[in-house]
């Protein structure tokens, strides 16, 4: 993004919305998708209903204490809510400004690309696919499509946050427009692809506000998991309730405990602290991915970009600026460098394609060949034809010529020149690097070789070696022959290469890995690439790309940058991190609860249990009152970490499993001991336990 995001903390409007969404989630709909924490939800209510019991004499343990577990119980409810509406508030508040810039405008609709004067005004909201529609210079796109007709300078601010305009095309793989952008100059034809309501901008406003976001598999698993442990302690709860009430009657003795004390015991016993950030955790995963510009359809491919193995990326437009542009002047048979660009150039005056324009920079580049006149040479130009396979320019009696190596050696020979040896060995030399020779031939004499190249896109080949740090092999796809396609893939710097590929052989390859057990990720930007972005684990579509490439994918690259893949794996890979780490700490937690709760609430019934009771706890009442404090005032501590995440380290997988277990799964234990002692210390000198 053009601008960066504040901290969701630092906002007092996303603050406030949380807050208020913290309340409005308490309703039973909303409780009950999150079991866990509807364990919490309900142990509130049923602490709730025994305090108000106890007001009218029907009590076992205090009212006052009833009272301070219930309004606990409900703060935890709360603090859980709060984690996920102040995860959800960044992506409503980038959902609100995409929906300020999206504004039912008037479409200019037309019956045909070819009927661009019969024109008829109707609001972009009754657009249907297939339509047709005219947009110039100032207009707003009104709807996503396809650009049929002309060229234009296009404003997508508003939905990438970069301010550079872009040029969208008719033909290739840079005719997708989004509804909502704006044409800067010329005009366009666009082809309506969506339906109203189903546009690119509505899809996004969904799911960068959580609209449409589902749980992933890991999470449903991990929440089986949490439930299984929350039934466990319930029976281990209702067991000791139950061993109490039968020890005591033996015993002849007060039963120690009561209803609501087993309820806080259950509530801090249960794995309350992940089930509560469990949901935060996803959102902000998903958020940070917004802020990187990706757009993911879905939560699952974030995880599973934590786990790709295998990147294979198209060349063209996602290795490569899109366009082979001349690199270098090569001359032959004695002649000058700045003689063969002048040439070079002159022929290149009225070539309007990418190589064309190409040639005439690198001439004033290298040469300061420029202010070249077109009118006092009264110059006749030849347009390049697929049958001459060349073009060039006559004036005042001199003829040049550029074109392939095959082509000007005929027009040469043919009007009694030479083609030299050494300009058939140069054709070679540039061909075996993977570039495209254009000969160059003035009053047919062979004046030297312009070197056409892909141009690789900066930062390529660092972004590559971090990849494969991380474990990653890359794998460039390219329609390229295979000596090309080889040269290029040295320069870029990925570890292997598939040439002349096809549709089917892209999909044959990803589908031969995945056989092998691999998780692949495929980025491209071509309707040629949509059956392999439809196959692969996670589907990375260029947003400069064709609309069938965008809708096979499952996340849109809004900076249409391949080196946007490596943030995608490590907040893919910090995601997957994150869960694990705070899970280890909760449960940890739970541990570390158990045997600092336990011992001093049932060591009056049992004294030998005083031995264990380390922490030296007050009170039974104050120690369940210290740990449910603490059970409610650790989710908050740990919101920060949830939506920031744990920080990504380029190590193995098994190193950073076993840091994590260190750090987080010691910290869990160490925790409660010392935070759940200074809260029982600080309620004993208030007068409150």
């Amino acid at each position: 993004m053009a601008t960066k995001t504040k901290s969701p903390f630092m906002d007092q409007k996303i603050l406030a919305r949380a807050t208020k969404d913290s309340f409005i989630k308490l309703a039973p709909k909303t409780q009950a998708k999150n079991p866990v924490m509807l364990l919490v939800y309900i142990s509130a209510i049923l602490t709730t209903i025994l305090w108000v019991v106890s007001l009218f004499g029907l009590k076992d343990v205090g009212s006052g204490y009833t009272l301070a577990i219930a309004v606990i119980l409900w703060f935890t409810v709360l603090f859980a809510n709060f984690a996920e509406a102040i995860a959800e508030g960044r992506g409503k508040a980038q959902a609100d400004a995409l929906r300020a810039s999206r504004k039912d405008v008037e479409a200019h609709q037309i019956p045909s690309a070819q009927q661009k004067d019969t024109v008829t005004c109707v609001p972009s909201a009754l657009l249907k696919k297939g339509d047709f529609v005219i947009v110039k210079a100032g207009e707003q796109i009104p709807a996503d499509g396809e650009v049929v007709d002309g060229a234009a300078s296009v404003d997508e601010s508003a939905i990438t946050g970069e301010s550079a305009p872009v040029i969208r095309e008719s033909g290739g793989d840079r005719s997708a427009v989004t509804g909502g952008t704006t044409v800067l100059s010329d005009w366009i034809i666009v082809e309506v692809t969506s339906e109203a309501g189903q546009s690119f901008l509505d899809k996004m406003i969904a799911m960068v506000e959580g609209a449409s976001r589902k749980k992933t598999p890991n999470e449903i698993a991990l929440q089986i998991f949490l439930v299984a442990l929350s039934i466990i302690f319930i029976l281990v709860t209702v067991s000791l309730y139950t061993y109490s009430i039968f020890s005591t009657n033996q015993a002849g003795i007060a039963n120690p405990t009561s209803v609501t004390t087993l309820v806080a015991l259950l509530v801090c016993l249960a794995p309350t602290t992940i089930g509560a950030l469990l949901s935060a955790i996803g959102i902000a995963g998903m958020s940070r991915l917004n802020q990187a510009n990706v757009l993911a359809m879905s939560g699952r491919a974030i995880e599973a970009a934590g786990d790709v193995d295998i990147l294979m990326l198209d060349k063209t437009g996602t290795i490569t600026l899109g366009n082979r542009q001349a690199s270098a002047f090569v001359p032959v048979d004695s002649v000058s460098a700045e003689e063969l660009a002048d040439a070079a150039q002159l022929s290149s005056l009225a070539d309007e394609t990418p190589e064309g324009r190409s040639v005439v920079i690198l001439a004033k580049e290298l040469f300061h060949l420029r202010g070249r006149s077109l009118s006092d040479k009264h110059m006749h130009f030849i347009p390049f034809t697929a049958k001459t396979r060349m073009s060039g320019v006559d004036y005042e009696g001199n003829e040049i010529r550029k074109g392939a190596a095959d082509s000007i050696r005929d027009y040469v020979l043919e009007n009694g020149g030479v083609y030299s040896e050494e300009c058939e060995e140069t054709v070679r030399k540039i061909a075996g690097q993977g570039g495209t020779p254009l000969v160059v031939a003035k009053n047919h004499k062979v004046l030297g070789v312009i070197h056409l190249k892909d141009i690789i896109k900066q930062g390529v080949q660092e972004k590559f070696a971090d990849l494969r740090k991380m474990g990653i092999k890359t794998i460039m796809i390219t329609g390229d022959n295979p000596l090309t396609a080889a040269a290029i893939a040295a320069e870029a710097g990925v570890d292997d290469f598939l040439a002349e590929a096809t549709p089917e052989g892209k999909l044959a390859m990803i589908r031969d890995f995945q056989s092998k057990g691999h998780l692949v990720a495929m980025t491209g930007d071509g309707t040629n690439d949509a059956p392999a972005l439809a196959q692969a684990d996670v589907a990375v579509a260029m947003n400069s790309g064709t609309q069938a490439a965008k809708e096979a994918g499952n996340m849109v690259d809004l900076d249409s940058s391949p080196t946007k893949l490596i943030d995608i794996v490590r907040i893919g890979k910090q995601l997957l991190m994150t869960r694990g780490s705070l899970t280890t700490f909760s449960i940890a937690n739970d541990v570390a609860k158990y045997f600092a709760i336990i011992p001093a609430l049932f060591m009056g019934l049992y004294p030998g249990l005083a031995a264990l009771n380390i922490m030296g706890l007050h009170s039974p009442q104050s120690a369940v009152l210290s740990a449910i404090i603490y059970n409610a005032l650790i989710i908050v501590a740990l919101i920060p970490l949830a939506l920031k995440g744990v920080k990504y380290r380029e190590l193995p997988a098994g190193k950073l499993l076993s840091r994590n277990l260190l750090i987080y799964g010691v910290g869990g234990l160490a925790a409660p001991f010392i935070f759940i002692k200074l809260i029982d210390t600080l309620l004993v000198l208030l007068g409150l336990a």
